[in-house]
């Protein structure tokens, strides 16, 4: 029987300084020894977004620390470390390059296997790390960069099924949030908002509502959003809530509406009658009044719905390290040529799609 292996994860795609260990035993069972996340949420937030320049050099500063910190939390040496894992794309360059070379160093000066991980897999093999997920299953990914659904049918093997055409579902909130005045990350606060607002105040449209497929588009609710607000002479706090609660609810109704499509392509791809894993990753599964409405499709599709800990929606390392651990069990890692991918689409069909436009753009 082959041996438990010990991975390093080091995550710096976007704004969060991460480094994990995780374990995985001969069986496939995962355990999470460490998980630092430094977030750089208050260095963004009087720009109202993420700026890569910023991200970067925070990236350089704290990236050190958080990898001794995930060392010491999970009381392993360097030296127990069966591979490095670090996170080589979809992201911002910059921060992308601070992670790949500190894991390639690390790997090359302890003669360890080096493996760069997509961070979409991280997302898509987190359900396994918690427990026995079973392949194949249907991953939703919502996220600021990211809004997709996947057919994972194994570690390496995933087919795109549905994606944005335009905007992903976490820009829609924080451009929401932006426009109201609201702050970064938008997210958080427009749910808070919308929960003393009225839903049913304003008619926004429910972009792509019944169409076959399972494509996401939110540019038209997002311009819907921005031309409401203009028309108003003064937004009191009362409008503000009204137009948060009214935005919540059509992403709400569109997401389930496209969860029922995917679900229909799912069986069809997979020939796959019975009950099946439904998994929901990124930011936005943060969101309560979307996971109360999924769990309501759920219980009409009968899947299995499985949403991880917010902890591990977001961006971690230990999702990673769990990538790398999955990869290194097949015998699979990379050499030192592996250069960072901005736009690195998870499936092997879809080519990746630069600038903005048409399908996998944010991919």
């Amino acid at each position: 029987m082959a041996a438990a292996l010990t991975i390093l994860g080091i995550e710096t795609s976007c704004d969060e300084t991460a480094a994990a260990v995780v374990r995985r035993t001969p069986e496939g069972i995962g355990k999470i020894l460490s998980n630092a996340v430094l977030s750089q949420v208050k260095d963004h937030a009087p720009f109202g977004g993420v700026v890569p320049e910023v991200a970067a050099r925070a990236h350089i500063l704290h990236q050190e620390r958080m990898v001794a910190m995930a060392l010491r939390d999970a009381d392993v040496g360097l030296s127990e470390i069966d591979a490095v894992a670090a996170t080589a794309g979809p992201g911002l360059s910059g921060g992308l390059l601070v992670g790949l070379t500190m894991a390639k160093a690390m790997a090359f000066a302890e003669g360890k296997p080096f493996l760069a991980i997509n961070h979409l897999e991280g997302h898509a093999l987190t359900p396994r790390l918690l427990g026995n997920c079973q392949f194949p299953y249907l991953l939703l990914l919502v996220s600021g960069g990211h809004s997709q659904f996947q057919l994972v049918r194994g570690v390496g093997d995933y087919v795109r099924l549905g994606t944005t055409v335009d905007d992903a579902l976490g820009e829609a909130f924080d451009k929401t949030a932006k426009l109201l005045g609201l702050g970064y990350p938008g997210g958080p606060q427009v749910e808070t908002l919308a929960a003393k607002g009225d839903g049913k105040r304003f008619a926004f449209p429910r972009p792509m509502k019944s169409r076959v497929g399972c494509d996401f588009s939110f540019s038209g609710l997002k311009t819907a959003v921005r031309e409401t607000a203009m028309a108003l002479p003064h937004i009191t706090e009362q409008d503000g809530a009204d137009i948060c609660a009214s935005f919540q609810q059509a992403v709400v109704e569109t997401v389930s509406d496209r969860v029922r499509h995917a679900c229909t392509m799912f069986r069809e791809r997979t020939g796959h009658a019975a009950r099946f894993p439904f998994i929901v990753a990124g930011g936005v599964a943060a969101n309560q009044a979307l996971r109360h409405a999924l769990e309501q499709v759920a219980g009409e599709q009968d899947v299995e719905l499985i949403v991880p800990p917010i902890h591990l929606c977001t961006d971690n390392a230990a999702m990673i390290a769990w990538a790398g651990a999955e990869r290194l069990a097949l015998g699979q890692e990379d050499d030192w040529s592996a250069a960072v991918r901005p736009r690195w689409p998870l499936d092997r069909i879809s080519a990746p799609a630069y600038g903005s436009g048409r399908l996998g753009a944010k991919a």
